[in-house]
């Protein structure tokens, strides 16, 4: 069964903080990307911190681009902006342990 403007399809909307996690269900026409569906979900209100037109996206751990067309029971996930570069936080705890 394909989905069709008359047969929408129920995806999930995520964003996380380490205090505060929010997983929105949506029910939304077929050819949503998953830019529409996290400014549609409403993220943006609880989470001030991140830009729903620019923050980076993922579905189920995988990044996906702007205009990546969603399919029933997808889960878009709202990545927050990196504090430090991995590479850069494993020098730091290397130095560290040398220390």
């Amino acid at each position: 069964m394909g989905a069709s403007p008359d047969n929408p399809i129920r995806i999930q909307v995520a964003c996380a903080r380490p205090e505060k996690q929010r997983i929105r269900s949506l029910e939304l026409p077929a050819g949503t990307t998953a830019r529409e569906a996290v400014q549609r979900s409403g993220l943006a209100a609880e989470f001030p911190e991140i830009d729903p037109d620019r923050a980076p996206l993922g579905i189920y751990g995988r990044h996906v681009e702007d205009g990546h067309v969603l399919r029933d029971g997808d889960r878009v996930e709202v990545y927050r902006p990196l504090v430090i570069d991995p590479r850069e936080a494993r020098r730091q705890r290397a130095r560290a342990k040398r220390s």
